[in-house]
């Protein structure tokens, strides 16, 4: 499937917490066990995500107002993106033109708005911790001594292994959790057959039962759309590094040139690669490559 025509329910975790027709429970479900709280049911939710933003840019998001506060959660199966304080920050800014009349902004008296909230949950291979913040003012070229601008993305490590609190306050979470591994599992397993195969034991282990049972076929579908946009996020990557090294060779790699290898170091650390990958193609330290 082509990105430039995706659509946003290619993701089940969107399709959980925002779309389907159990998603107000669900989402409820998370945001109490985020909060400590205990809405219930009949608490208004209203569902504002931006189409075509977030997820043409490498996540699957969930945008929602209740309870005074907007609440945006994005999922990752890949490398955490350290950016993301940056891209919520432009998110947010087009959420608040869809909220306010565009009045607002020139009244004298103070318009109010809703609270913001960033959430990413993390449920990739590679190991990551517990919980992280990833903070806007850290891309900052200079540092204040007063931040004049800051945003802060709460990252939950989502995998079973980690035995994250939100996993065991929120059963839809730690059911989709379970269910990734398992689809993870069995694509390895079985490549043609592996997304049939994980829908039919997380059905027979009481995983996601009822929506696997709905929506099966759909899931399927979302399932090959999501592989294969991860697939076309790979290959794009490693276009990038590639075209990175190539022109690091034309700048004086090859003959040793400092600067390229700096360059193209920071360029892989930019895209998350291994230390060790970084250390063999740069020529550089490990100590080198953590100071850029």
């Amino acid at each position: 499937m082509s990105t430039s025509n995706r659509k946003y329910k290619d993701s089940v975790f969107v399709d959980l917490f925002s779309e389907d027709e159990r998603a107000k429970e669900n989402f409820l479900s998370l945001y109490n066990a985020l909060h400590g709280t205990h809405l219930p049911l009949s608490s208004p939710v209203e569902n504002i995500r931006l189409e075509n933003v977030m997820y043409m840019n490498i996540i699957n998001d969930v945008s929602c107002l209740v309870d005074n506060k907007i609440i945006v959660l994005a999922e990752h199966q890949s490398t955490i993106n350290e950016n993301m304080p940056l891209r919520f920050l432009e998110y947010i800014a087009r959420l608040y033109e869809k909220l306010q009349a565009p009045t607002d902004r020139y009244l004298r008296k103070l318009s109010k708005i809703p609270t913001p909230e960033f959430y990413v949950f993390y449920n990739g291979k590679e190991d990551y911790p517990e919980t992280t913040v990833l903070k806007l003012s850290d891309a900052f070229i200079t540092k204040p001594k007063q931040v004049p601008l800051e945003l802060t993305v709460r990252v939950l490590n989502i995998n079973t292994d980690k035995a994250n609190k939100v996993l065991a306050a929120c059963k839809p979470l730690e059911e989709y959790s379970l269910f990734v591994e398992e689809v993870r599992k069995q694509t390895q397993l079985d490549s043609e057959n592996g997304f049939t195969n994980a829908i039919k034991i997380c059905i027979e282990k009481g995983i996601l039962k009822e929506y696997l049972q709905r929506k099966s076929r759909e899931v399927i579908n979302m399932l090959v759309a999501e592989y294969d946009y991860d697939t076309d996020i790979a290959v794009q990557r490693e276009e990038s590094l590639r075209i990175g090294i190539q022109q690091g060779i034309q700048q004086g790699f090859s003959d040793g040139s400092r600067q390229a290898k700096l360059d193209t170091a920071k360029l892989m650390k930019d895209m998350n690669y291994p230390i060790r990958d970084i250390c063999k193609i740069s020529g550089l330290s490990v100590e080198e490559i953590e100071k850029l």
